[in-house]
This record gives structure tokens, sequence and C-alpha cells, in this order.
């Protein structure tokens, strides 16, 4: 089966798709500091790169998949001091979530996967939400990075905690998006083993408080376009196992 782009479609094709057996799939991210060699945009390249890869694979096993535009602003917190940071009210996402997927449902899709790649403990926190308590009819699905069992299959900087800006996300946009990276600055950034994750369990609410100033975390500048390439069809395996599982207990 084909994947399908929503917002590359007309009307007229959407309503001529097979929707009993679709699954939408919306990337989420947020505008937020990436150190100063990534983008803003960086969790939403992650997360698009991982509701492609995720989709091809649902595709290959007979689904219809449509890809929604994605959700650029959330609850971004730790990074709002930095300039060009843009958060809105984690609870917006939440109900924003529920609203697309009444819509979906109205035109017969019942799945909404939801891609998310920014792992601030407030959006987390309303994804989590946002499954539960949904319109009556629609699952929502959630690959939750954060939880053990999931991260423990991503790679070994993603485990440490100190992942934002770092190794992980610099090779997924150096393998989606090259021109976005400032190689000669990450290039020369030094390793920056801080753990958010541990911050965060401390009660830290900043990147500077967790050990941050210039918005990065990890190893930089050891990011390969050839370690990203894994690491968005390990993200896209994933997504597509989810998926599954949620497919499975809605039967």
């Amino acid at each position: 089966m084909p994947v399908h782009r929503l917002s590359d479609m007309t009307w007229e094709e959407v309503r001529d798709t097979d929707r009993r057996n679709a699954v939408a799939i919306l990337p989420v991210g947020a505008v937020e500091a990436h150190g100063p060699h990534l983008p803003l945009g960086t969790d939403v390249i992650i997360a698009e790169a991982m509701a492609k890869a995720g989709a091809q694979k649902l595709a290959n096993d007979g689904l219809t998949v449509l890809i929604l535009p994605p959700i650029w602003y959330t609850s971004a917190a730790f990074a709002d001091a930095f300039p060009g940071t843009i958060g809105v009210g984690a609870d917006t996402v939440r109900k924003l979530i529920h609203e697309i997927g009444a819509a979906l449902l109205a035109h017969g899709v019942s799945t909404l996967a939801i891609a998310n790649a920014h792992l601030d403990p407030e959006h987390i926190a309303a994804l989590r939400e946002a499954t539960h308590a949904g319109p009556d009819g629609l699952r929502i699905v959630l690959l939750d990075l954060t939880r053990p069992s999931v991260a423990r299959r991503l790679t070994s900087e993603f485990q440490t905690g100190a992942c934002h800006a770092g190794q992980f996300e610099g090779s997924v946009v150096l393998a989606e998006s090259p021109s976005l990276v400032r190689t000669n600055l990450a290039a020369g950034l030094d390793a920056n083993p801080a753990s958010l994750s541990e911050a965060i369990r401390e009660g830290k609410t900043t990147f500077a408080e967790a050990g941050g100033p210039r918005a990065y975390f990890g190893w930089p500048a050891q990011a390969t376009a050839e370690e990203g390439r894994n690491t968005v069809r390990l993200l896209g395996e994933l997504l597509a196992e989810a998926v599954v599982a949620g497919e499975e207990a809605k039967v």
C-alpha cells in the first residue's frame, strides 16, 4: 500500500482512499534551542523522519497510512531562556490532539499514532494524557521514547539521558537535513555528559540548571549521517510496532 501525505492530497483523493483500516501518523516536536549547531526545528525533523519510516513499514503490511502535517508548538520550558524558542501550554497540545483525532474519526480514520521527538517532561505528560479520554471510537497510540523498554533499544548516548542536540539528534539531522547542521561548530563542541533525565528527577527546570548553558547535551562532535539513518530506521520500527500492538488491542 502507498504512504499518503495528507497535505499533498485533494479532498476527493482522501474520499476515495480506503479508510477502514487507515492509520494517521502525527509528527510532534517543538521549536526550541538545540545548541549552537542544530536548527530550532530539530525535533520536528526527527519526528517527521520517524513518521515516514514507520509509515512505510505499516504500508508494507497492508495498512493505509496518512502522514499528517506536524505539530510544531508545545511546552518547551527548559529552553525558554534561549532566543527562538517558542513554547505554548502543554494542555493546548493535548486538546489539539483530541480535536485532530475527532476530525479524523468523523472521516472514518480510527487510529491516530503520535511520532514524538520532544522529551520535555510537561510535554510528555500531556501526550500520555492525550492517549486517554479521547473521542469515543478513536485509538491514540504514543511511542514514548522515555519508557525504559523503548530507550534501551536506542543508542548508548540516548540511554545516558545526555541526548539533547548531541550525537543522537545530530546524527538524525545529518541524515535528513544535512544542510541545516553547522558542521564546523559541531566538530568543535566539547562533550557534555550531563544527564537531562537525572536533572529532571532532581527537580531542575531549565537547560542551564541541568548543566547545558549552550542548550546541548551529549557528544555532538561524534554525530554521523550513518548513525542517523540507522536511528531513523529503528524509530520507524518502534513506531510501527506500537501501532500494530494498538491495533491488536483494539480488535
